[in-house]
């Protein structure tokens, strides 16, 4: 089994940071956390909202940048919280963009701030810094930095360095 006597709480504040290469279940984890995916043995205890970050950005192509995520925030009750996710990373000059015309990281950031935006307390994700740069990756670690302080909790699943002070590790 891929996560034999793996067992993991995230209270308010709590990061755990599941690293390892590629292939090795990282994504796995993160869709049995969001319960996507069924154990195969044990169970998925979630009291809380959660947000999930995955390879797929979910934003309508066609529509400008802060009108895509402004249906998930409208979604999730939090349409208040759009600009200031834009700017948290750092795409707010963006806003009036059609998301097909967004670069890759571009992209990446965009998903981000539909997760900041959310306002969920438990944020679950799924190699968070695929296409960001240096600058961008600080960025990402900012606003979970400030997601914890604030009393939200996070997993990260990556196979690249995200800073985490304080996070539980579990390497696969």
């Amino acid at each position: 089994m891929l996560f034999a006597d793996l067992s993991f709480d995230l209270g308010a504040g709590a990061a755990l940071l599941v690293q390892g290469p590629n292939g090795v279940g990282k994504s796995t984890l993160v869709r049995i956390a969001a319960g996507l995916l069924p154990p195969a043995e044990g169970s998925v205890v979630r009291g809380r909202a959660v947000a999930l970050l995955s390879e797929a950005a979910a934003l309508d192509p066609q529509l400008p940048l802060v009108k895509a995520l402004g249906f998930w925030a409208g979604l999730d009750g939090a349409r208040g919280r759009v600009v200031a996710a834009l700017a948290a990373m750092g795409i707010d000059a963006l806003a009036e963009v059609p998301v097909r015309m967004l670069s890759t990281g571009q992209r990446r950031r965009a998903a981000i701030a539909r997760v900041i935006a959310g306002g969920a307390p438990l944020w679950l994700l799924d190699e968070p810094a695929n296409g960001l740069d240096a600058a961008s990756l600080e960025r990402l670690e900012a606003a979970i930095a400030v997601h914890r302080h604030g009393g939200g909790a996070v997993l990260v699943a990556s196979h690249v360095p995200v800073a985490l002070p304080g996070a539980r590790v579990v390497t696969l």
